[in-house]
């Protein structure tokens, strides 16, 4: 098999610990509040943490307003929490991302995330090798291209310019989206992925990124 050419990062539980439910929940409850819209019932503030452009539609019909004004408010609010989070460290860099420095082929970042969160992330951890970095945009069409679609891993690959890359996630939407492109992926089992079961067989299965020496080597 071709060795790979390049490595390709979700950033969530992989790069950086997984965003407090609670903290979503919270900026999603202030985002609702910034449209006029106090005390949304819970199952609301639960659905906007991860939406399809139809149950946003939903909800912003039933609280009466309009869809871009809530998803622009929730995207803002979340940005601004995470940001909080990271400056705190409680969103933080996972231990063994210092091993992937040492590796000499390209790594760029894909996220469902949004990408001006990505940027903080690769402007505050100083990840300044992962080039290109990409994360959704925050409008109704990012929704739409997230993972497990292709959209973003396409042009991450594209960019890289690489024959052969790796994309090392930790869902089953990263391993999907693997797939749709055409390319490897290597599945990051960590503590929160304990029982995680996944739908489609990846590559690769391991416990640590200081294992993907090995994987770049084979």
């Amino acid at each position: 098999m071709q060795a790979y050419d390049a490595l390709i990062f979700d950033n969530d539980g992989v790069l950086t610990t997984p965003t407090d439910h609670d903290t979503l929940e919270r900026a999603i409850a202030t985002a609702f509040d910034s449209v006029g819209v106090a005390d949304p019932p819970q199952d609301h503030l639960e659905t906007l943490i991860s939406p399809t452009v139809d149950s946003l539609h939903e909800i912003a019909r039933t609280h009466a307003v309009e869809p871009d004004e809530l998803w622009n408010a929730r995207e803002r609010a979340a940005i601004e929490a995470q940001l909080e989070a990271i400056r705190a460290g409680e969103k933080h860099l996972y231990d063994d991302v210092a091993a992937v420095e040492s590796l000499s082929i390209p790594r760029a970042i894909v996220s469902n995330n949004q990408h001006e969160t990505i940027g903080n992330i690769v402007e505050h951890f100083e990840l300044h090798d992962f080039e290109p970095w990409i994360g959704r945009e925050p409008t109704l069409e990012g929704i739409r291209r997230k993972k497990p679609r292709p959209y973003y891993l396409d042009r991450a690959v594209e960019r890289l310019g690489a024959a052969n890359p790796l994309y090392v996630g930790d869902s089953r939407v990263d391993v999907a989206a693997a797939n749709a492109v055409g390319i490897d992926a290597a599945f990051v089992r960590r503590e929160h992925r304990r029982g995680y079961e996944l739908e489609d067989v990846p590559a690769h299965e391991i416990d640590s990124l200081t294992e993907l020496d090995r994987l770049v080597a084979d």
